[in-house]
């Protein structure tokens, strides 16, 4: 347990933690042993958000989503596999889509337009019906075991993606927790990542909506493994209100505690993504202050940390600051050369358009470290921005040519 403050507390957990939810994973034979079908249930139906990825080729599940969104946004609950992403498949992958939908709203006795349906994996390759639909009667009668949901949800990962938080909104503890996938195709706005977040907090429609896209702005679209963009993916709040709140809207006098809540478990969730990239040693985090705004501190940031020579320097304990300066000189942002300032590991390595001394041995040290901040001083305004990324190495290479084998 974590004090934060004095209404956020991190808690272990996970999106199970918020109170009326379950979370449970099974291997229904998608892939060869490990968990590859896994839902999260709520015990009433929740107000929920979502947002989506930005590919032309959405997956099928995805407008099956947003098809049960049409309906309200209220879910009850949410089925994914993973293995195969069931993408660029053509009508028979819509119909596959919508078949789970349906399969899971019969096993939990509810309407079809009260599940959402997420799928990663393989790109172009057909689901195998039979092995998900006794996959489906399986998760109905599973036990909810802690992890099992997250490990089912995992494709290339090494690890399973959890966070949660308890906040005190008025006199009442409200929960939020959530669970991650990705590893490679990360580059969003949205990219080879799922994000599922739960909260017992009652919520408006409305804000819940607003408050994830100003939030993944600054969480999960600031994050790059590999720079490639993918078909599936997306982040998906719950709100069931089974803490019993009053309900929480922008003009709420908590709802700065919520947001901040709700923001740090994203927060959390995309930095694990680049954390565990394909291959990666190391999470590289760019911090820029001193942007004509935000978002150009957001967009100098992210092209830092999603710079292969930079990624290939912090995989080689390289301080080659001048690698950091090839990204941000192409940037769509404001710059003035002369004002641009450099710090890693505490150092400062360029100043007023020229190199400054440092010590190579301290920096070469420091990059040898799981975790490397970028620091970027533009004073150009008062913007401020972050990304998180990781480093490039020969695994790499070897996991995305033999993906399919």
């Amino acid at each position: 347990m974590i004090q934060l403050s004095q209404e956020i507390t991190k808690i272990k957990g996970g999106v199970s933690s918020p109170k009326g939810f379950e979370a449970k994973g099974v291997h229904c034979g998608l892939r060869y042993s490990k968990k590859d079908l896994g839902a999260i249930i709520s015990e009433a139906p929740a107000v929920s958000a979502a947002v989506y990825t930005q590919s032309h080729f959405q997956a099928a599940p995805l407008k099956v989503t947003q098809d049960s969104f049409k309906k309200g946004a209220v879910l009850q609950a949410v089925i994914v596999n993973s293995a195969i992403a069931n993408a660029c498949t053509g009508d028979q992958g819509l119909q596959d889509a919508y078949q789970m939908r349906e399969s899971f709203a019969g096993q939990l006795g509810i309407e079809p337009e009260l599940v959402a349906v997420s799928s990663t994996g393989v790109i172009g390759e057909l689901l195998d019906m039979k092995k998900i639909q006794s996959g489906i009667e399986l998760l109905n009668a599973a036990p909810a075991v802690s992890g099992a949901f997250e490990e089912a949800i995992l494709t290339t990962d090494t690890v399973i993606k959890q966070t949660c938080y308890e906040l005190m909104i008025g006199d009442q503890n409200i929960t939020i927790g959530g669970a991650a996938k990705g590893s490679g195709m990360i580059h969003p706005n949205m990219a080879t990542m799922l994000g599922f977040v739960t909260t017992d907090a009652a919520v408006e429609e409305r804000s819940l909506q607003k408050a994830l896209r100003e939030i993944t702005d600054v969480s999960f679209n600031q994050i790059t493994v590999d720079g490639e963009t993918s078909t599936n993916d997306m982040v998906l709040v719950m709100a069931n209100g089974c803490a019993g709140n009053e309900r929480l809207t922008e003009q709420h006098p908590d709802w700065p505690v919520f947001k901040k809540g709700l923001t740090l478990a994203c927060e959390d969730l995309a930095k694990e993504i680049a954390r565990d990239g394909e291959g990666a040693t190391k999470l590289i985090e760019a911090r820029v202050k001193g942007a004509k705004n935000n978002l150009e501190a957001n967009i100098i940031a992210k092209k830092i940390v999603g710079s292969s020579l930079v990624k290939t320097a912090v995989y080689g304990t390289d301080a080659n600051w001048g690698r950091i300066i090839g990204a941000i000189g192409h940037s769509a942002a404001s710059v003035t050369a002369e004002q641009v300032e450099v710090f890693l590991g505490g150092q400062c390595l360029f100043r007023n358009n020229e190199p400054q001394p440092f010590s190579e041995t301290d920096a070469k040290e420091y990059l040898t470290g799981d975790e490397i901040t970028i620091a970027v001083r533009l004073h150009e305004g008062d913007g401020r921005g972050r990304a998180w990324g990781c480093d490039l190495t020969y695994d790499y290479i070897k996991i995305n040519a033999s993906y399919r084998t």
